[in-house]
């Protein structure tokens, strides 16, 4: 009786949320490759629309986004959801966003409003999909919850959670992690042919989960044309190009989040300058599964003056982001969806909601942009902030951010190029028009390093005196490692230098790779033999690593492991890279090119008979093109359009994309209706 009730007031209320939207203004269309293209008179209509098509092809993945913004993912998952769970409370999700709510653009709300009736709206059509009941209905706040977290770990909030939990209590660098990162590239008719401004957009993503790309237009009577990708949740595009103007992220890692050490007096009290403060003391639940049966667990944490707090052998200590004071960012992206111009772009981007991410631009009028944006708090300059900080003085409590136009930048280059890979943002264009890093505070911490990927694109774009639309494709999908390799978090350029004679059980493997063009090709043996030992390197990290130098021995016995898995499971030593590296969906499995740090950058885990399987890298593809014609719109994504094994969708791109192919997305909306395989509304 006690469910009946719930359903019955669950359905009371989608109900009464539903009447807000008339679902007859909304039009789905499902193109041949099942992305929809969709049509509504009003932004929250859209936003509804998107909210329905998204949940129709993963409902699931949805779900378990918002499950973990809002401290319910170990409900539905147990103790692998608890991390999440804690982490979403430590950080008072609940009570920033009860309090900042007020600040959001009444607009917005209409927007998201929208989305969450559409979410609940399905969910009331679809009950046995609904995963955990008490997460539903979805509201406005929850959305947001969600998104709140998810910019909390983009700012690498969780991983200075993690090294407080571990003890370690020290700042955590880019260069402690293989972290895989993105592409970003912009031309001008400066350095391109026939008066064509390109845009090119390359995420790294997971393939699967939360922050996996979904492709979607979304076409409104208030101003909004835009196609481009998202993710679980979000209401709006993240990247992606209207028909004016467009523009991506990846990733950056200026110094965005800081970790205090408190003063105790005893385990209740801290010292603050000359006052005296308390702790404020709460306990986190979650949920672990005994035999299917959710058991509630709690945890203990604080919050000082500086903000979430944990306690670990070494003391207590307190971390503090831009991100965990603003929660306007979704609403900021959403007003990037409607700029028409590069002054409009620019203007919301003062909004500085956004806590990182480096944004390529191009539009329709030649513009192009790069910028490294962030939240970046303006800190003491007499401290070292490369560490743990003091925490009791007023001195490190940071309270205010640099400005969008305090920020490296760069716009409209005589170059005619602005590139990042998750490098240095002082090396975004030519070398004479570079931001000076002598130009921007220490304590910013902005990256100062190329990477492999970097070096190639800059090499690729200087060896052109310019640039057709084929040439943009070509440097965007090239394969091929630098020479000498430059990963910025180790060196192993002594494997070109070692004698194979001096190294007899290795040779031939030595010789595969030092013979190697440097091409991750399908059907390379060079790239297969590295791809094996690049793998295998991983576990000597943390291994008799001096200056991040691998030396000879620790290449060649690192190899003899190679050489025996690759007996063990291949038969031979002569692996290709095709052979060893799969992409997968469901029952498909294709070989693939690509390693990490290459353009075409993969990253892949362990699969089967010694085998492994991609599951981040190129994800989300599109090229754009600003030309007289208008603006044109190639895209290509790694699996498909749904999340259901049962959709002809689920893999229909994978082989299109192995080839370095594309689709053609349109604007035109005469066309899109006419060659629709699906028109509906979300019903």
């Amino acid at each position: 009786m006690k469910y009946i009730l719930q359903l019955i007031l669950f359905f009371s209320l989608t109900s009464l949320f539903s009447q807000k939207v008339n679902v007859e203004n909304i039009e789905i269309l499902r193109d041949s490759f099942g992305v929809p293209h969709i049509y509504a008179k009003t932004d929250a209509e859209l936003a509804y629309g998107l909210a329905w098509a998204h949940s129709e092809d993963d409902f699931k993945t949805i779900q378990e986004a918002y499950l973990a913004g809002n401290g319910l993912l170990s409900k539905h998952i147990g103790l692998r959801g608890a991390p999440a769970d804690f982490l979403t409370q430590l950080i008072r999700s609940d009570h920033i966003v009860d309090s900042l709510y007020h600040t959001i653009d009444k607009n917005f709300i209409k927007v998201i409003e929208g989305y969450s009736q559409g979410i609940n709206r399905f969910a009331e059509v679809n009950p046995d999909q609904i995963l955990v009941k008490k997460l539903f209905p979805i509201t406005t706040k929850k959305m947001i919850r969600y998104s709140f977290l998810q910019l909390f770990i983009s700012s690498e909030g969780d991983d200075f959670i993690r090294t407080i939990v571990e003890n370690t209590t020290r700042k955590v660098s880019f260069l402690d992690n293989n972290k895989l990162g993105s592409n970003l590239f912009a031309f001008s008719t400066n350095i391109t042919k026939n008066g064509e401004t390109y845009l090119g957009i390359n995420t790294h993503q997971p393939l699967d989960g939360p922050t996996s790309w979904y492709e979607a237009h979304l076409v409104s009577e208030e101003g909004t044309n835009i196609i481009g990708a998202t993710f679980a949740g979000a209401p709006c595009i993240l990247t992606g190009t209207n028909e004016n103007l467009g523009w991506t992220h990846t990733v950056n890692y200026p110094d965005k989040t800081d970790i205090f050490q408190l003063e105790m007096i005893n385990k209740n009290y801290y010292k603050f300058d000359n006052q005296i403060l308390k702790l404020k003391t709460f306990k986190a639940k979650a949920y672990i599964k005994i035999l299917g049966i959710p058991i509630r667990v709690k945890k203990k944490y604080y919050e000082s003056i500086y903000g979430p707090t944990l306690k670990n052998k070494n003391g207590f200590f307190s971390v503090r982001s831009g991100s965990l004071f603003n929660i306007r960012a979704l609403e900021q992206w959403w007003k990037m969806n409607k700029a028409k111009n590069f002054d409009e772009f620019y203007g919301i981007l003062e909004m500085n909601q956004i806590p990182g991410y480096n944004i390529g631009y191009a539009d329709k009028d030649d513009n192009i942009f790069y910028i490294s944006n962030g939240i970046i708090p303006i800190r003491n300059e007499s401290y070292n902030w490369s560490g743990i900080v003091p925490g009791n003085t007023k001195k490190t409590l940071w309270t205010e951010y640099y400005k969008t136009n305090e920020l490296p930048q760069v716009l409209n280059p005589k170059s005619g190029y602005v590139y990042n890979a998750n490098h240095s943002p002082f090396k975004s264009t030519s070398t004479e028009e570079n931001p000076n890093p002598k130009s921007f505070s220490s304590n910013m911490n902005y990256e100062l390093y190329d990477n492999n990927r970097s070096k190639r694109i800059f090499e690729l774009i200087n060896s052109y005196d310019s640039i057709d639309y084929n040439d943009f494709k070509d440097i965007k999908y090239d394969h091929t490692f630098p020479t000498p390799f430059h990963y910025n978090f180790m060196d192993i350029n002594k494997i070109m230098e070692m004698n194979p004679n001096e190294y007899p059980e290795i040779k031939e493997l030595l010789e595969n790779i030092q013979n190697w063009d440097r091409k991750t090709n399908i059907e390379s043996i060079g790239a297969g033999s590295f791809a094996m030992f690049y793998y295998n390197l991983r576990k000597y990290f943390r291994k008799s690593y001096i200056n991040r130098e691998f030396s000879k021995d620790i290449i060649a016995q690192c190899l003899l492991e190679v050489k025996e898995q690759m007996l063990k499971y291949f038969k031979t030593i002569y692996v290709k890279l095709g052979d060893y590296q799969k992409l997968v969906r469901g029952d498909k499995e294709i070989p693939i090119w690509g390693m990490p740090d290459v353009i075409t950058a993969m990253n892949a885990s362990n699969y089967k008979d010694g085998k492994i399987r991609v599951t981040h890298g190129e994800s989300y593809i599109q090229f754009a093109k600003f030309s007289k014609k208008g603006t044109e719109i190639e895209s290509i994504i790694s699996y498909g359009a749904s999340d259901h094994k049962n959709s002809k969708h689920y893999s229909d791109q994978m082989d299109i994309y192995k080839k370095f192919g594309t689709k053609k997305m349109s604007f035109d909306r005469e066309e899109n209706y006419k060659n629709a395989v699906k028109i509906y509304n979300p019903k």
